[in-house]
């Protein structure tokens, strides 16, 4: 570059010369004025061309260092997003893709992220529309069941399984089914000091046709979970529908299924002993502090007088007022129950760590009541109502012993809760008075508990046991209204009462959870294994009939987690 200015100066200098001697004498001293102003020009050129060849150097190395920091950014998280951390066999991951979080509510200048040099995914993953996140999950099953004893379900109905002088007793049963695979979609959104929630999932277990497994298998939808949280302070309401309060939490009062204990059992109908219902509610919980919440709740009330394997009432009503009483009452194909209010239930848990190992424990409270009307059989009467208010308790502790190691328990007590023990028994049964002439509701007594361990011995390998039972007290009368056969007794678990009317139903398990490979970009391929052995015993056995009904069942399933 100085070389050229050397020679164009060179030339310039000598045309100036040439132009001078052709015209006028020469002008030795404005010659060297001429000359000096050319240089110094030249020097003040010089200087900008090097302090411009300076700064593009520094662009360069700038330029040099975001890429290094890129690709040490890249080497550091991966190109892919991180998937929620969940035990094996139970939740799906949710996954996150920062690099479609675009909005910027402000239209304020942002510095370049590594988000904005991310390569588009190939998996399904997070997206926001406006300022929502929505984050798709789920996993497809494909389960085989088999059965020492034919209960004709899917899920397993604790309740009914056959005895041994029954046709059903002696076969066996084997099903496959894709039908527990689920979908759901969660959305989160912030605003005004408010952190809101909203989630809804759906299977495949709903009520299929009778010729469902004929040719197309077509199992039909069901809705599991529909609610919304709003979570502002310490305060925090909820409403949908979502797992009952009287269902045991593993984390506070959460309602998101990660946090609720109902046992790592493939069983559609997870494991007897376990408090649960999923049904619409309003709650309201206040958090006191990082470990203390208590909450108020009401949820979805329902009269129930038991079932049997066939969908009937499990308790009798008086003769001359069964007409009046079985509408009443939900005997598990009745969704018209004249029901008085809905199901109080106030909870509070206690969560803290001890040495990096969490502790939780709960304790709730549920108000229930049963009304009946009926017209009393006595000239000239009117109708009649009655009522009779229950409850019951629930305590539920889990606790990580060691690490990945996980102690669970939880129990329940009550006058008028059967519902809630998976409806094994029923809530109350209607009793007739001395004359026969009206009738008088008398509530069941009812408990139910399970405890067992989980261990999580290796990233990939989760090994389960539970230990669960439910027993129900006979509440019965003889049956004194018009038309009664002499000597009859109604109500639950009276002589004679049909070996439906179960005492205890008890159940052992154990489980083993093997994830084969997980990936944030392509999900999780698992295997979970379970077998149970069940017994049922009923209050009446009739001569020469078995004491005990029991099942054996092993459960295979291979799941793929959606990404």
């Amino acid at each position: 570059m100085q070389a050229v200015q050397r020679i164009c100066f060179i030339l310039l200098v000598s045309a100036l010369i040439s132009a001078q001697e052709a015209t006028t004498p020469p002008d030795k001293q404005g010659l060297e004025h001429q000359v000096k102003d050319l240089l110094d020009a030249m020097a003040t050129q010089q200087k900008a061309m090097a302090a411009q060849q300076n700064a593009m150097a520094d662009q360069q190395k700038q330029i040099a260092r975001q890429q290094e920091e890129i690709e040490s950014l890249k080497n550091q998280l991966g190109t892919q997003p991180k998937a929620t951390a969940v035990a094996a066999g139970s939740q799906q991951p949710q996954l996150v893709n920062a690099s479609l979080n675009t909005s910027n509510a402000n239209n304020t200048p942002r510095t370049a992220s590594l988000a904005d040099y991310q390569e588009p995914k190939e998996s399904p993953l997070s997206f926001r529309i406006g300022g929502a996140e929505f984050t798709p999950g789920g996993f497809l099953d494909f389960t085989g069941i088999f059965r020492s004893t034919n209960t004709g379900n899917l899920g397993t109905n604790f309740y009914a399984i056959p005895f041994s002088n029954t046709v059903q007793g002696h076969l066996t049963e084997s099903r496959f089914t894709a039908g527990n695979s689920r979908i759901n979609l969660k959305v989160t959104e912030k605003f005004g000091g408010n952190d809101v929630t909203g989630f809804v999932e759906a299977d495949f277990l709903g009520n299929n046709g009778s010729n469902v497994f004929v040719t197309s298998n077509s199992d039909t939808m069901r809705l599991r979970h529909y609610w919304a949280d709003v979570r502002h302070g310490k305060w925090e309401i909820l409403g949908g529908q979502t797992w009952s309060w009287l269902t045991p939490n593993r984390v506070g009062v959460s309602a998101e299924s990660q946090n609720v204990f109902y046992s790592q059992d493939m069983d559609f109908n997870y494991q007897a002993g376990l408090t649960w219902t999923r049904a619409p509610q309003f709650r309201v919980a206040y958090h006191a502090n990082d470990h203390w919440v208590l909450g108020v709740a009401v949820e979805n009330a329902e009269q129930f007088a038991g079932q049997t394997a066939a969908g009937t009432p499990e308790i009798t009503f008086p003769r001359a007022f069964n007409a009046q009483l079985t509408p009443q009452f939900d005997g598990g194909s009745n969704s018209a129950t004249p029901n008085m209010h809905p199901d109080v239930i106030a909870k509070t848990a206690y969560d803290t760590d001890f040495h990096g190992r969490h502790f939780h424990m709960e304790a709730a409270g549920l108000l229930s009541t049963v009304k009946i009307t009926n017209l009393p059989a006595v000239a000239n009467s009117t109708f009649e109502s009655h009522s009779k208010t229950g409850g019951g308790v629930e305590a539920a502790l889990n606790l990580e012993l060691m690490k990945g190691i996980r102690f669970v328990s939880s129990g329940f007590l009550s006058d008028g809760g059967g519902r809630y023990i998976f409806g094994m028994g029923p809530d109350a049964v209607v009793l007739p008075n001395a004359a026969g002439t009206d009738v008088n509701i008398s509530l069941v007594h009812s408990g139910s508990g399970i405890m067992g361990f989980e261990a999580q011995v290796t990233p990939k390998t989760m090994f389960y046991g539970y230990y669960g039972g439910a027993y129900f007290q006979r509440n019965f009368a003889l049956d004194t209204s018009a038309g009664a056969p002499a000597n009859s007794f109604i109500g639950f678990g009276g002589p004679n009462s049909p070996n439906s009317s179960n005492r205890a139903i008890q159940e052992g398990t154990i489980g083993w959870t093997q994830t084969f490979w997980k990936s944030p970009q392509y999900g999780a391929l698992q295997l979970i294994t379970q077998y149970s052995y069940l017994t049922r015993s009923p209050w009446f056995v009739a001569a020469g009939a078995p004491k005990n009904a029991h099942l054996s069942m092993p459960w295979v399933d291979f799941r793929y987690v959606l990404p």
